[in-house]
């Protein structure tokens, strides 16, 4: 009776101990590796966020990082990944082309392009279109990703300047960098203001915010994650897309420049 009365007793933490221990043996045993292209200007946040993920699904992330432009044409011509994170318009572009899992876009945060200063430097005014038109004329150099290459922020300044007239002026004190370097540019001290994302800013040592575009040239760069057509892991990207747009992302996104959601 007495043996009877402790099987009885011993029966659910048995139990309990053994569907724990099926669990991690399941978990481990779908552990996927999911093939992530992204964006440039996610790096310093991925780089914090992805070993979180990790930690917690038990999935491994392999990320890719490349301009806009570069990853657009790449899928264009038929690369794939199981989670690529893209400016709004591309991914939208590219899912009339049918690249994505249907209703898998979603958008994840967003970062607006800003001009830097070298860390304890004087902060001329940017307050208004007119105040950024005579900073730029005053200053003694302007780094900014090339247009040519594909960079959104840099395509995006080369429309700025056009409009406001000053393109030709600013062309013999202008730097142009192949990526996302601009910021540091600058907190070297070889160009007195940048111009890029505030993601892009914001972790560079020696780098500052001087603030965003003004007025009628205020513009975010909103950044979407869809899961690839040809994903074969797509519980494992769902929960990607998932964690970054939740709130164990939110405070790191925030911290690196970005507007999470």
């Amino acid at each position: 009776m007495t043996l009877l009365l402790f099987a009885r007793r011993i029966a659910p933490v048995a139990g309990g101990l053994l569907l724990s221990l099926s669990t991690v043996i399941h978990g481990h045993a779908n552990a996927a590796e999911i093939k992530v292209l992204t964006s440039v200007a996610l790096t310093a946040a991925l780089n914090e966020l992805a070993p979180k993920f990790e930690q917690a699904t038990g999935n491994k992330l392999n990320i890719g990082y490349s301009l806009i432009a570069d990853i657009r044409k790449r899928i264009l011509e038929g690369e794939t990944a199981d989670v690529i994170i893209l400016s709004r318009p591309v991914m939208d572009e590219l899912q009339k082309q049918d690249k994505f899992a249907p209703d898998s876009i979603v958008n994840v945060a967003g970062t607006p392009v800003a001009l830097a200063v070298r860390a304890g430097a004087t902060k001329p005014d940017i307050s208004t279109v007119d105040a950024l038109k005579h900073t730029l004329l005053n200053a003694k150099s302007i780094v900014y990703a090339d247009p040519s290459k594909g960079g959104a922020s840099g395509v995006y300044f080369a429309r700025v300047i056009d409009r406001l007239g000053i393109a030709d002026q600013l062309k013999s004190k202008t730097i142009l960098v192949p990526g996302a370097q601009a910021a540091d540019i600058v907190a070297k001290g070889e160009a007195e203001i940048g111009i890029g994302q505030t993601s892009e800013i914001v972790p560079v040592a020696g780098a500052e915010v001087l603030g965003p575009l003004p007025g009628e040239f205020a513009s975010t760069t909103v950044f979407t994650a869809g899961i690839g057509t040809s994903s074969k892991v797509f519980d494992g990207a769902k929960s990607l897309i998932q964690f970054l747009a939740g709130p164990v992302a939110r405070p790191v996104l925030s911290a690196k420049g970005f507007q999470p959601g």
